[in-house]
């Protein structure tokens, strides 16, 4: 089954999916230094639930972590309002958010949240989470985030809940799947974030034959990297033979991302800009229409499924 904030679903009603986006969300109040950042407003993020749902988007993993101002009742509200499925994100997010706010709970302690999270329910609500959430900083792990992943390495073990890793920059993936190893995690049931921003199909290719899903995001975000730097890629990986690896999501979470704030580009970006491109793309490079189809449905449906899925506890 995969938990969205309104309950559990089989995984063929997942549908076409965002596998990693922020409808409301932003940093811890005392660090707030960038107010771009700051994407509260709930009438925003119902417009931004919309715009998904009017491209065919079904389902969208919304990443906003309890150091990242997630909102659970929130997101339960615009996914009765609009239909979208919205899957929550327990755990914590990364060493610059949550280091001191956790510098003096246990490895035991932060395992007991994050399961209380996905059993029981976020921040006191019922609303309960369908991924566990953790980070390390740029090429290091702080002291902190060794023991928040090693706590959602094992509370993914006790509930079965997929794994989603934020990576600063695209650095410390092998590390991290080293350490969840370390911890017994099967590592099929872990995804990382952020990889896109450290294009190197070598360093993906390494970790897509671990079995771990690459979450590529940041479409649209061109002060980083142009489109064909991500479709190049996102293809290297494919003839690599990890297709069945990839998952896409915008991760847009600025106001200067999305439409509702400041005429960004949106939730309607991927599906309504980008895949039509990525399409063509395809084409040029002598695919057909139906494997150009194929590898849609594997990014944006069959991954997803599979990855979003709840193992049995181990």
């Amino acid at each position: 089954m995969i938990r969205t904030v309104t309950g559990d679903i089989h995984p063929d009603e997942l549908g076409f999916t965002y596998s990693h986006e922020h409808l409301i969300g932003a940093p811890p109040a005392d660090k707030r230094v960038d107010e771009d950042l700051v994407v509260l407003d709930p009438s925003a993020a119902l417009e931004e639930a919309r715009a998904a749902l009017a491209v065919g988007v079904r389902s969208i993993y919304e990443a906003s972590a309890w150091d990242y101002s997630r909102n659970p009742e929130e997101l339960r509200r615009i996914s009765l309002a609009t239909g979208l499925q919205i899957i929550a994100c327990g755990g914590f997010n990364k060493g610059a958010w949550f280091d001191d706010l956790l510098a003096d709970v246990s490895v035991e302690g932060l395992e007991e949240r994050i399961v209380a999270d996905v059993e029981a329910g976020m921040d006191g609500t019922d609303v309960r989470a369908g991924a566990i959430k953790y980070g390390t900083s740029y090429n290091r792990v702080s002291p902190v985030e060794d023991r928040v992943l090693r706590a959602a390495a094992r509370a993914h073990r006790r509930t079965g809940a997929p794994l989603h890793g934020h990576t600063e920059t695209g650095t410390m993936a092998l590390t991290q799947l080293d350490m969840l190893e370390d911890e017994g995690v099967d590592l099929t049931r872990v995804g990382l974030v952020h990889l896109m921003r450290n294009p190197d199909p070598f360093l993906h290719g390494q970790i897509a034959a671990r079995g771990t899903y690459l979450c590529y995001d940041g479409f649209s975000k061109i002060k980083y990297l142009p489109e064909s730097t991500r479709i190049e890629v996102i293809l290297a990986v494919v003839e690599a033979g990890y297709a069945d690896r990839v998952l896409i999501g915008g991760d847009l979470a600025r106001k200067t991302d999305l439409t509702a704030y400041t005429g960004g580009p949106g939730q309607h970006y991927i599906a309504g800009t980008w895949l039509p491109r990525f399409r063509s793309e395809l084409g040029h490079r002598g695919f057909s229409v139906e494997d150009a189809d194929a590898l849609v449905r594997l990014f944006f449906v069959e991954n997803p499924k599979r990855y979003f899925s709840f193992a049995e506890p181990y």
